[in-house]
């Protein structure tokens, strides 16, 4: 049996799983936390990863390994290989600023064309800007910039900061390597070429440097030499490293999503993202334009208020998962008109910042602990499916949708779903598909052939699609909407 090893640097952990290259089977499997906060030392995503793979019993048997991980994030090296500072993560909003910044310097028609999206706080570009204008010594020291997991890529390779015994190759900045689907959530790469565009990058950090040589799907960034580790992990000699991924675009090769698959993931935030054959670009910033890890593109919606709306409303109901669901099925759909917008922390996907959460429709009769529950579930998942619209309205022909992540496996939000949505609603078994992503690139960088394990299902509820509620969760959100641009004039902020 040959083994491969994927791995998933997520915001929170990081994650590694070791599966066989033909069949996809899971061998074994390890974990390891990371710090809290929105910037963070990457020598603690490194730390991390010896752990995890000691975790997992090692690296002796694997014989290729790929990284995937949270997307945008700044790290920012010396000429010595050196962070210069604690890395900015994706949900590090100091750069908002620096975002408009960026559009007001280039025009937001001009940016779609050039990268497939406009910039927000998130993207690589408007952190790296932000490091020009609020510290500019620490810019004037860059010279490479890498994301989370081309920096980890790097490291396996055994390269890394001058005097490290961990990096027995040294600080060989030209040996950083990324893939498209990183490249393309930097906000300086343009998708339909495969290059760089270095005049953004050089408006943004003020100065050329280093950028990480973008591979193709299935390419191999090197092969490692052996390297042992403080921590008594060892990474062997002679183990294939993959291009690696950004965290979503591995979730889809994990998946194995094709074209006609759109993926609606429901963790802390929501993502609405698909799989096409042609770039994507939307002037108005609400799909991201990226590129896939398979060669294809992946167009993003992302929304703020997700699973974290069910909690909030289980936590006022004063009950767990399974009698929130159990409540939520017990009322009729539509929630006897009780109608919840969800935007307890604003809203990206409509933009609406200063927006906070809604809810109408309340009579005597219609106040119950069941209309409650289910109304946020339907206001949950209608956030997603206005998501699902705007992917839709760039050319997007949806043929079924994947269902991922913890609240996936609610057996109400399921059956819900198959009511809000209108498309086969298919409810994959819960996994690690970002590190699965990762394992598929590793038995692709050794193969040269992209496997194509079974997705194993767990759930197909039944079509059931009523329409009324999109109708009155429309109607609901658009009064928010202007309540919240009036509220807004009114304050002068």
């Amino acid at each position: 049996m040959t083994l491969v090893a994927g791995v998933d640097s997520s915001t929170q952990s990081c994650k590694i799983v070791i599966r066989d290259a033909q069949s996809g089977a899971l061998v074994r499997e390890g974990r390891a936390s990371h710090p809290n906060g929105t910037e963070v030392a990457p020598s603690a995503w490194w730390d991390a990863l010896q752990e995890a793979i000691l975790d997992a019993g090692g690296l002796d048997d694997v014989a290729a390994i790929s990284v995937a991980g949270q997307q945008h994030g700044l790290v920012a090296l010396d000429a010595d290989g050196r962070v210069v500072r604690d890395a900015l993560l994706w949900n590090d909003t100091r750069s908002a600023q620096a975002a408009l910044d960026l559009i007001a310097e280039f025009g937001a028609d001009e940016l779609a064309r050039r990268t497939g999206s406009l910039p927000v706080a998130s993207f690589t570009s408007t952190k790296v800007r932000w490091l020009r204008d609020a510290e500019p010594e620490h810019a004037a020291r860059v010279a490479a910039v890498a994301l989370p997991h081309d920096w980890l890529t790097w490291r396996l390779l055994g390269y890394g900061p001058a005097g490290d015994d961990a990096s027995p190759l040294g600080p060989v900045l030209d040996a950083l390597t990324t893939d498209r689907s990183d490249a393309s959530g930097t906000g300086y790469w343009d998708p339909s070429t495969g290059d760089y565009d270095r005049s953004l990058f050089t408006a943004a950090l003020g100065h050329d440097a280093v950028l990480p040589r973008v591979l193709g799907p299935g390419d191999r960034a090197g092969v490692t030499v052996q390297v042992n580790t403080p921590s008594g992990a060892v990474v062997p000699a002679g183990l294939v490293v993959g291009v690696g991924a950004g965290d979503n675009a591995g979730a889809a090769l994990g998946l194995g999503a094709r074209e006609g698959d759109v993926v609606v993931s429901i963790g802390t935030s929501g993502t609405v993202f698909a799989v096409t054959p042609e770039r994507v670009s939307d002037v108005t910033g609400t799909v991201a334009g990226f590129a896939d890890a398979s060669g294809a593109f992946l167009p993003l919606v992302a929304t703020l208020n997700a699973a974290r709306v069910l909690g909030s409303i289980a936590e006022v109901l004063d009950v767990d998962h399974a009698e929130f669901a159990r409540l939520a099925l017990e009322a009729e759909p539509g929630a006897g008109g009780v109608v919840l917008v969800p935007y307890f922390e604003g809203e990206r996907t409509p933009n609406l910042p200063d927006a906070t959460a809604s809810i109408t429709g309340l009579t005597i009769a219609s106040s119950t602990r069941a209309n409650f529950a289910r109304a946020a579930i339907e206001g949950m998942l209608c956030g997603l499916a206005a998501g699902l619209d705007a992917v839709r309205a760039v050319g997007v022909a949806d043929k079924r949708l994947l269902f991922v992540g913890g609240a996936a496996q609610n057996p109400a939000v399921q059956q819900i779903a198959a009511q809000v949505f209108d498309t086969e609603v298919v409810i994959p078994k819960p996994g690690e598909y970002v590190a699965d992503g990762g394992a598929v690139q590793a038995a692709w960088a050794l193969t040269g052939v992209r496997p194509d394990w079974e997705l194993e299902v767990v759930g197909r509820p039944a079509p059931d699609h009523r329409p009324e509620i999109r109708a009155a969760y429309t109607i609901a959100a658009a009064a928010v909407a202007e309540a919240t641009a009036t509220r807004v004039a009114t304050s002068g902020h």
